[in-house]
């Protein structure tokens, strides 16, 4: 299988932030160890004009997931905090779009469709395929993945560009097979490796 990145392709970067790698917050283990196959993967997405979405946790800092609010996380992704910024090695595309999520304090946010501003861009692009990638695999990736499904997009998760929490040590395989299970693909960054 070889894939091209298609103008009515979207790739969607989910919450490579600052918390969630290595040193912050809530770190995903060797979470930042996806970065260059990310920012190759937005390279070619940009060369073929596919629409770039970045989706970030953009958490006010009394957030019902946070443990001092009756939650189970620590305290992360606080708007307009270092925490929450984007990884500085991620590669941000000009022409990206950027989707914030989990900011009302009562609602918790896993997925990046948990807004409509990220159907409605896709929507208005024609986009019929989403490839996701990012952080992290049994929650906010497994998440975007499953609604991307339910919403009718033909949906890829690359799994080489992906790192999970894995509070149980099978969390990131389980969320991969329920992946397959609903009808998406789970595929290497290989796939596009020899497409020229």
């Amino acid at each position: 299988m070889l894939v091209r990145f298609e103008r009515t392709d979207a790739l969607i970067v989910v919450d490579v932030q600052n918390d969630f790698c290595p040193g912050g917050a809530l770190a995903v283990p060797q979470g930042d160890e996806i970065i260059p196959v990310v920012n190759r993967l937005i390279k070619k997405a940009e060369e073929a004009d596919a629409i770039i979405v970045y989706t970030r946790d953009w958490h006010p800092k009394n957030h019902l997931s946070f443990a001092d609010f009756g939650g189970i996380w620590p305290v992360h992704c606080v708007q307009g905090t270092p925490g929450a910024d984007f990884h500085p090695d991620l590669y941000v595309s000009p022409q990206g779009a950027i989707v914030n999520k989990a900011t009302d304090t009562e609602f918790e946010a896993y997925s990046g469709f948990q807004t409509v501003e990220l159907h409605r861009i896709l929507k208005n692009r024609g986009v019929k395929r989403v490839f996701i990638v990012g952080l992290a695999t049994d929650y906010c990736v497994k998440e975007t993945a499953l609604d991307a499904i339910r919403l009718g997009y033909e949906t890829y998760v690359i799994e080489d560009a992906v790192r999970g929490v894995n509070v149980n040590p099978d969390d990131s395989a389980r969320a991969l097979e329920e992946i397959r299970s609903k009808g998406g693909q789970v595929v290497s960054s290989q796939v596009f490796d020899e497409v020229r």
